[in-house]
């Protein structure tokens, strides 16, 4: 974790010291890191990094769509239409309403005023033509999969690992409340972050030395104490998969479960941009000048 007070420079050190040197972008110049050569890729797992497109959801996301729209396109109700596993996309014609081609609703331009969104009538917001939406399996056409959530859906499709695997996932990373079929440009910035995390668990593991570095900006903000033991969890999934994980973190409860702790300050602004303390969490609560250490002392004081 890397701590500090609003302003010590912990955005600054793992945004623009570590990944954007690592991606060679303009403006990093002149700064020299060690220990690339030990990771295969730096990944930045923005808050807001999955886009606005009304096409792109949970399902889609996570690549369980495909193997969905597979299981309905070789239903025999669906040879029997002529469909195939294409006509169970958003993106081509064929299934999708063409009204509004597949994404259920319908912008409304104003002159004067924002524009206004709404539900397509020809379609109902159902996003498919009556000949997608009349092939069933196990009782539930396809847009009523996209409204199960990922808890439901785990159940509805056991069986089918192409599908579950993927939603497994979801559901270790604490999402499986959300919907099948919500558009990801819906979602908060911590389950946004969650959602690019369950795209790589169940991956294979790295090879010895040659792991991810995750970088992570507050991932619990917003977060239930129990959905942060949750994404503990997952995060240590990542790192037994050989990865490593870095997290600009203010909760002490999840800084002071971390493996290392990077603390700056000793204040923000002027006064931040220096190394107070580092070292595992217990080490770093011995340090009186630390603002981070003071609040792990109370964590790790007797009872």
């Amino acid at each position: 974790c890397v701590s500090g007070v609003s302003g010590s420079g912990k955005s600054t050190l793992v945004h623009k010291c570590i990944h954007d040197v690592y991606r060679g972008k303009s403006g990093t110049s002149g700064v020299e890191l060690a220990g690339f050569d030990q990771v295969s890729d730096v990944v930045l797992m923005r808050q807001g990094g999955l886009g606005r497109s009304g096409r792109s959801n949970v399902a889609t996301y996570t690549k369980a769509w495909d193997a969905i729209r597979k299981l309905y396109g070789s239903h025999r109700d669906a040879r029997a239409a002529g469909l195939g596993p294409g006509d169970f996309s958003f993106n081509r014609a064929g299934g999708r309403c063409e009204t509004c081609e597949g994404l259920g609703t319908l912008l409304i331009e104003m002159h004067f005023m924002a524009d206004i969104e709404v539900v397509c009538e020809s379609c109902e917001g159902r996003r498919f033509g009556e000949k997608a939406l009349g092939v069933e399996y196990l009782g539930k056409n396809i847009f009523r999969v996209l409204n199960l959530t990922v808890a439901e859906a785990l159940v509805f499709f056991e069986g089918k690992r192409t599908i579950t695997d993927k939603l497994a996932a979801l559901a270790e990373v604490g999402l499986g409340y959300l919907r099948l079929g919500q558009t990801t440009s819906t979602l908060s910035g911590g389950e946004a972050q969650r959602l690019m995390l369950a795209g790589y668990l169940g991956g294979q593991s790295a090879a010895v030395g040659k792991g991810v570095l995750f970088v992570f900006d507050e991932p619990t903000v917003g977060l239930h104490l129990s959905d942060v033991d949750v994404l503990l969890a997952a995060l240590r999934r990542v790192i037994q998969d050989g990865h490593t994980v870095v997290c600009v973190e203010h909760n002490i409860d999840f800084i002071a479960r971390s493996d290392h702790v990077i603390d700056l300050g000793p204040d923000g602004g002027d006064g931040g941009g220096e190394l107070v303390a580092q070292g595992p969490p217990h080490i770093v609560a011995q340090v009186a000048e630390s603002w981070t250490g003071r609040f792990l002392a109370e964590v790790f004081a007797p009872a």
